[in-house]
């Protein structure tokens, strides 16, 4: 039923939960699992007002190489349980990522943790989350705290 399984992170202790909840999916006949990182594009341009764009640009891939360890960390575990694993880093507003990535990768369902890393935020503007609950072209399962 859910062959595919897009799992978006935010490296959070919510995200670390909701991957666990992946990892039960093998038994449920998940075979593919497509993590997926997005550098807030808000970031970066807080970033580059109070930088030179060589400092900005050491910062993004200081970003990025965080993001890509933590990343292959994930992607070892899902594959020594017998996934097949893609990663993505894309930069840009969460939303409209996991959006894009939702439709171009095909998956059956998204597993998403319920708060991020910016929970005051989300309390006052909505979170990433809800919004991806009420857009996703397909079922998503939002993991509690």
């Amino acid at each position: 039923m859910f062959e595919t399984i897009l799992f978006p992170t935010d490296f959070s202790d919510v995200a670390e939960k909701a991957l666990g909840v992946v990892k039960q999916m093998k038994a449920a006949g998940t075979r593919k699992v497509v993590v997926l990182h997005v550098i807030k594009k808000q970031s970066l341009e807080v970033i580059a007002q109070y930088s030179s764009i060589r400092d900005f640009r050491e910062v993004e891939l200081e970003i990025e190489g965080d993001a890509r360890r933590e990343l292959g960390r994930m992607e070892r575990e899902l594959r020594d349980l017998g996934f097949n694993v893609s990663v993505r880093i894309e930069t840009g507003f969460p939303l409209n990522e996991i959006l894009r990535v939702e439709a171009e990768e095909g998956v059956s369902a998204i597993v998403i943790g319920s708060h991020g890393l910016s929970n005051v935020k989300e309390i006052l503007l909505g979170s990433v989350s809800e919004s991806v609950i009420r857009k996703a072209q397909g079922p998503v399962l939002v993991i509690k705290r």
